[in-house]
């Protein structure tokens, strides 16, 4: 269009190569997902889709609005990603945002049933049947079979995760919009409230600390765990007075909240359940800061209640009260739905995808197409299906994937590429609220002036994730495995979380992040608790020191 406006272009250079498949990929703007994928991504994870898949295409279609796509680019072994503009005809652009405001306030008020007692038994069912399949027992073509039926249930997995995302937002909307119109603007209060209470995180961190409590009462069991490193403690546990049954309830606990990796969109990282150590680790911590959870989830609880009180004692116009109150219960209802999607999508679904192609790798193994088990994931999709049944050189295949991916780990990623216009940074809105932009797109420029002008960038510019002051020691954290040196009272600064870093948080008081947006998940898990927080500050990890004050 002659009126579009461009804010900027990269579409490569020396430093940062690109194939581009197409003129129209050029027109697109792609942007790091550091969100999801922050490290480079495996052969397999990216062939097989992602997030960012079919499922994208099914959920613009579903809604009729927001973009018709949402695709993936691999540039320099790191997941791009990109929205593609809506092509709903002009003459009926204004009918489909009728059609959208008339069925998404019925999603926001029903969604919660169906979630409980639809989704998540279908998804529990689904988790199950992946890895419930006889590998050692079956054919290497039926189990190739049984591939493809998972991956037909990783896309109905993430079907239901769009439509949950699309109801959840809905309910937050009306929420923040009767907020607006009933309290006043959006302030500390309105952060407040709009954090969930109960859900599958507070579980998991409820029954660590039951477990780090029983420790606590024996005074000979709390020694040795204060007395012993990780690695020890879970190798002579069983031989300790009491350890034997201490154990069987740590392993019931990795059965439970386990089925996760410390990265969670990606199928190459072992999951809690098959090594048990962070849980160890998390426990240790508890003892070692006598975490209490009971004030914690307390605290909570009464920030929320006292939040809510003063909002509504600031409604002046009586005749919104009614409609504050039903938009607060649904908003309410639905706050669990961003952990708990996690939970039973995000994490369990890819965990299970993981062990099912295990056991792939376990028959290519044993018949010597594959050196290690753990290499199938240095393997295309294609590439595997082309192995399974001939002499195609798999081994070579992982080999070379393995060596590009370690390469490009050494690499510092862009932020963006393509063709940046004012749909993509200011219209498209899951980049404002996930990803923090437009602001980190303008502050990516600034950057690079500075760069170029051999200039040191001495403030720090970030999007508010949680309220709040604090002073601490910075501790600058580039992966889980860097948990055991937080101490208590450290302000965290990382690339992002997930899921998976949640034992970090009863240790921390403040959170710096170099990515996320307001609705991220260092933003949204801070307010949990209670967590002063700003993210998608770009260079955070670059430029803080570990000691920094």
């Amino acid at each position: 269009m002659a009126d579009r406006k461009i804010y900027g272009t990269f579409f490569g250079n020396e430093k940062y190569p690109v194939e581009w498949a197409s003129e129209a990929e050029k027109d697109l703007m792609w942007f790091y997902d550091d969100l999801h994928c922050p490290n480079p991504i495996s052969p397999m994870y990216f062939s097989v889709g992602g997030w960012w898949g079919p499922t994208c295409k099914y959920f613009y279609k579903r809604f009729g609005v927001g973009g018709s796509d949402w695709i993936a680019k691999k540039i320099g072994g790191y997941v791009y990603t990109a929205v593609v503009p809506p092509t709903t005809e002009a003459d009926k652009v204004p009918a489909m945002f009728d059609y959208y405001n008339a069925v998404m306030p019925v999603y926001a008020e029903t969604f919660i049933k169906q979630w409980d007692n639809e989704y998540v038994p279908e998804l529990k069912a689904i988790a199950n049947k992946m890895i419930s399949f006889d590998f050692e027992g079956s054919s290497m073509g039926a189990a190739m079979i049984h591939l493809e039926d998972c991956l037909d249930w990783q896309e109905r997995a993430f079907r239901i995760h769009w439509i949950l995302n699309y109801a959840q937002a809905q309910a937050s909307g009306e929420f923040n919009a009767i907020y607006q119109e009933a309290v006043g603007p959006i302030d500390e209060d309105y952060t407040l409230i709009t954090v969930s209470p109960d859900d599958r995180n507070w579980d998991s961190l409820r029954d660590a600390w039951k477990i780090k409590e029983e420790i606590c009462a024996d005074a000979g069991m709390k020694a040795y765990w204060l007395n012993n490193d990780v690695e020890a403690i879970m190798k002579g546990l069983a031989g300790v007075k009491g350890g034997a049954k201490l154990q069987e309830k740590i392993n019931a606990y990795a059965e439970e909240y386990g089925w996760k990796p410390l990265w969670t969109h990606e199928y190459i990282y072992k999951l809690w359940v098959e090594d048990p150590t962070p849980i160890y680790e998390a426990i240790k911590g508890y003892i070692a800061s006598d975490y209490n959870y009971t004030a914690q989830i307390n605290a909570c609880h009464k920030a929320q209640a006292e939040a809510i009180t003063r909002a509504r004692a600031r409604i002046k116009d009586e005749s919104l009260r009614a409609k504050f109150d039903n938009k607060l219960d649904i908003n309410m209802k639905m706050l669990p739905l961003t952990p708990n999607h996690h939970f039973y999508i995000d994490q369990a679904i890819y965990a299970h995808m993981r062990i099912m192609f295990l056991g792939i790798a376990d028959k290519l193994v044993k018949a010597g197409k594959l050196d290690d088990r753990e290499d199938i994931f240095m393997l295309t999709y294609d590439e595997l299906r082309a192995g399974a049944f001939s002499n195609y050189d798999l081994k070579s295949k992982a080999a070379k994937a393995r060596a590009e991916m370690e390469k490009a780990a050494t690499q510092t990623p862009r932020y963006w590429y393509g063709t940046v216009d004012e749909w993509q940074l200011h219209e498209e809105i899951y980049k404002q609220i996930l990803w923090g932009y437009p602001e980190v797109f303008f502050k990516t420029l600034e950057i690079e002036k500075e760069e170029a002008n051999q200039g040191q960038i001495k403030v720090l510019k970030a999007i508010p994730g949680s309220a709040g002051v604090v002073e601490g020691t910075a501790r600058v954290v580039t992966s889980p495995k860097e948990f055991n040196q937080l101490k208590k009272g450290d302000i965290m600064v990382c690339r992002m979380t997930n899921p998976g870093w949640i034992i970090s948080f009863s240790k921390i008081s403040g959170l710096v992040t170099d990515t996320g947006g307001a609705l991220s998940h260092p933003a949204v898990v801070s307010r949990e608790f209670g967590i002063p927080c700003v993210v998608g500050t770009t260079r955070a990890t670059q430029i803080i020191k570990t000691g920094d004050k």
